[in-house]
């Protein structure tokens, strides 16, 4: 008996899961609780529950050459760095060049899943659905979760003594789709990620003053890198790993620091990471709202 397997949302993940299930002659169902796919990529101008959000500008912080899946690359005429638009537009293509889209039920909630009473014997999950009002369940031999991780924001307030009294406006970068907000405002950005350095950029072509904060600083580099290729071509390879691997640390901090300040040296605007090994960030790099 064909074995069925379940599959939560139907963005990067969800998409590679139904074409290797359907490869393998397993019988996927994929359950999307919005009414498009995409997950992430999907720019939408309100920010939706259970998804992540993508601000208007947002452009992928891998290259096209190192996000593409394997059996199937962007199309020649992308830039190597793929605005959010476009990137859903491949996903299109994937989903429809693989016929994957017959195994997507979309505006479906799942409310649960559980193991069976016979899980012991079985291995079965129940997954409990909700479509359009109406609550359905089904049993499934297997179970794939792939929603992502950046759906819910991190927003402490309690490390913002006298926040109460603050007059203005704070958000998450969960909330952030437009720069004009930001319109001759004098704006604090707390957190140097991917996200907190591309509101900061486009703030600061708008508000009368952009401050970014951060705590453990960062590598800041160009997309562009050694002989024009993408960064992550030339700074992710398997020999490269094993390099930075075979060495002792000390000496691969200080080569790291060596590299990324040829472009500028971070001691002199104050972000310098403290751990000059493990921090590497693009401007132009987005994680979902760090």
């Amino acid at each position: 008996m064909v074995k069925r397997v379940a599959i939560v949302g139907a963005g990067v993940s969800g998409l590679a899961s139904i074409k290797c299930c359907l490869e393998e002659g397993l019988e996927p169902t994929c359950f999307e609780r919005s009414d498009d796919l995409g997950g992430l990529w999907r720019f939408t101008e309100h920010v939706e529950e259970g998804r992540a959000s993508l601000y208007k500008s947002v452009v992928s912080n891998s290259s096209k050459e190192m996000s593409c899946y394997s059996d199937f690359p962007f199309p020649e005429d992308y830039p190597n760095f793929v605005p959010n638009s476009l990137f859903l537009e491949y996903l299109k293509l994937y989903a429809s060049r693989f016929n994957l889209l017959k195994c997507i039920q979309f505006k479906t909630k799942v409310c649960s899943v559980t193991k069976c009473p016979d899980f012991a014997t079985s291995g079965q999950w129940e997954v409990v659905t909700l479509h359009e009002g109406k609550q359905s369940s089904a049993i499934f031999d297997a179970v794939m979760v792939c929603t992502g991780f950046l759906t819910n924001p991190y927003l402490p307030l309690d490390s913002f003594p006298g926040l109460k009294n603050f007059k203005g406006q704070y958000f998450h970068s969960r909330q952030y789709k437009h720069p004009d907000i930001f319109k001759d405002k004098r704006v604090l950005v707390v957190g140097m990620g991917n996200s907190g350095t591309d509101i900061a950029v486009e703030a600061s072509h708008l508000a009368k003053k952009v401050f970014l904060s951060t705590t453990g600083g960062t590598w800041v580099i160009r997309r562009v890198f050694d002989s024009g290729y993408p960064w992550d071509m030339i700074f992710m390879t398997r020999f490269q790993n094993m390099f930075r691997n075979f060495l002792p640390t000390p000496i691969v901090s200080w080569l790291m620091s060596k590299k990324m300040n040829s472009w500028f040296n971070h001691v002199n605007y104050g972000v310098a990471p403290e751990d000059r090994c493990d921090h590497s960030t693009t401007p132009k790099r987005h994680d979902g709202g760090s």
